[in-house]
């Protein structure tokens, strides 16, 4: 009986998650500069970023938060200055050394699976536009009346999606064509992520709870 619910959560879901932002930035930069199993990582952490959204909408902590500007702020500000930090470790990169290759090996330091899946998971979880999201979907898509149990599963479902999105993200991003590209002009590539991502953290400083 929850299944026209189910997919209007999908629907909604792969509309929002589909649209740039914050996560696919860091995916995708992630993915080009050391490879797919480190964007992988990265978007598990992403996906896994997601519960913590899903956790505290069941527990209406999201509702508290929408209600307050001080939380709100708060919360703005620590996913702001995350996103200024990430776009500005972007704007330093340098030129590749000639015989590096991204191709062959890693042009970059190679990030641990910890380090990559912490940097998803904090993008995601500290982003205020995805409290706001959560709290609209369990407040108006899906039925109050909705079972606790069914909407904790609606929610895996939210987290195994964007995990997935996002690792074929990943594997797109990391094929050896695209690589070899940057190889040459990653730096440049690094240094747009990094005007994107101060570019988001600046829209996210400006934004006001409505």
């Amino acid at each position: 009986m929850y299944w026209t619910e189910f997919l209007t959560v999908a629907l909604v879901h792969l509309l929002a998650v589909a649209s740039p932002g914050p996560d696919f930035a860091v995916v995708v930069r992630e993915s080009v500069t050391r490879g797919q199993r480190s964007g992988t990582w990265m978007a598990m952490g992403v996906g896994s970023g997601i519960l913590v959204h899903v956790g505290y909408s069941l527990l209406g902590i999201g509702l508290i938060v929408s209600q307050s500007i001080v939380l709100f702020n708060l919360f703005k500000w620590l996913a702001a200055g995350y996103l200024f930090w990430l776009g500005f470790q972007a704007l330093r990169a340098k030129p590749m050394p000639a015989a590096a290759s991204v191709v062959d090996g890693e042009a970059m330091e190679p990030r641990t699976a910890r380090r990559a899946f912490t940097v998803g998971f904090i993008t995601n979880g500290l982003n205020p536009k995805a409290t706001l999201f959560f709290l609209s979907l369990f407040t108006v898509v899906i039925d109050p009346h909705t079972p606790l149990a069914v909407q904790a599963g609606y929610g895996v479902y939210l987290a195994f999606a964007t995990a997935l999105w996002f690792s074929v993200v990943a594997w797109l991003f990391s094929r050896a064509r695209v690589r070899a590209g940057f190889a040459r002009m990653g730096h440049w590539f690094d240094r747009v992520t990094g005007v994107v991502l101060v570019g988001l953290g600046i829209r996210l400083a400006a934004s006001e709870l409505t």
